[in-house]
């Protein structure tokens, strides 16, 4: 397996929010499978064994860590794609670098030392998300951990994710100048997420999270325009009945046509 997050090409990350039955799983994982070789640097599939970050008590969260990863497993021997999932504790990430190609820290937890660390020390890929409150230059602090606590010889694989910063309490907005101080300031590929940008965080009625997600794709191909390495979208054949962050996340039918003009988009740039 090459980089999973290359420098020099797209590449999207897409799956649920969260780990659901091996039939849905499995049958958007094939979907991904047949878009994949439409993307240059690849495709990663996503899904969460636990959503530790719910705003209320009663909330999806996903079937644990040992369902969560022998499910995220079943999508490997079935698709071959390779897998990327959230940690939360320091003592996830072992058990889930056995299970996964690469560790995703969530934009909450991204100046939580000891999980940087712990997700460092797997000498697996890692993906940072970049906290809503944070400048762009301020996630090089998070990078430093997870490159530090590696052994000689390790895997050295870190991306840095943008998504969005609060604009008051219900709103998130893009800079897209942001992907290349990022990238100055890490010296790592940068990706969008594309649809927890969209999100309206307590706005959904009930406490839970809305969202916008008829925006996902004109944010997607600007961040492309504007330099983003990879593009980080939620998707799910029927999100209004998904577990968790159905109002952000892209229908399964649009995201072929999504994935051709972020194509389109990235050739044109990228020359």
């Amino acid at each position: 397996m090459g980089q999973l997050f290359p420098p020099d090409k797209l590449f999207v990350i897409a799956g649920p929010c969260v780990v659901e039955d091996d039939a849905l799983n499995i049958s958007i994982a094939r979907e991904l499978e047949r878009l994949r070789a439409k993307i240059p640097g690849g495709l990663i599939f996503k899904a969460s064994f636990d959503k530790a970050n719910r705003s209320n008590r009663d909330a999806a969260r996903g079937p644990g860590v040992e369902e969560g990863l022998a499910a995220l497993r079943r999508v490997k021997e079935a698709t071959g794609l390779p897998l990327i999932t959230d940690v939360h504790l320091p003592s996830h990430c072992e058990e889930a670098a056995s299970s996964a190609d690469a560790l995703q820290i969530p934009a909450f937890l991204c100046r939580q030392t000891d999980l940087l660390e712990a997700a460092g020390a797997t000498g697996k890929p890692v993906n940072v998300k970049k906290g809503q409150w944070l400048q762009p230059e301020g996630i090089r602090g998070a990078v430093e951990k997870v490159r530090g606590a590696r052994s000689a010889g390790t895997h050295s694989e870190v991306a840095v994710t943008e998504r969005g910063t609060f604009f008051g309490y219900g709103d998130l907005v893009v800079d897209m100048r942001a992907f290349t101080r990022m990238r100055d300031a890490t010296g790592a590929p940068v990706i969008f997420d594309a649809t927890h940008s969209v999100q309206r965080p307590g706005m959904g009625g009930g406490g839970s999270s809305g969202g916008a997600r008829e925006f996902i794709p004109t944010l997607a191909l600007a961040a492309v325009a504007a330099g983003a390495n990879g593009i980080f979208v939620e998707t799910h054949p029927d999100p209004d009945n998904a577990p968790s962050d159905g109002p952000n996340m892209l229908p399964l039918s649009e995201l072929e046509s999504l994935v051709d003009r972020l194509v389109s988009v990235w050739e044109r740039v990228s020359r």
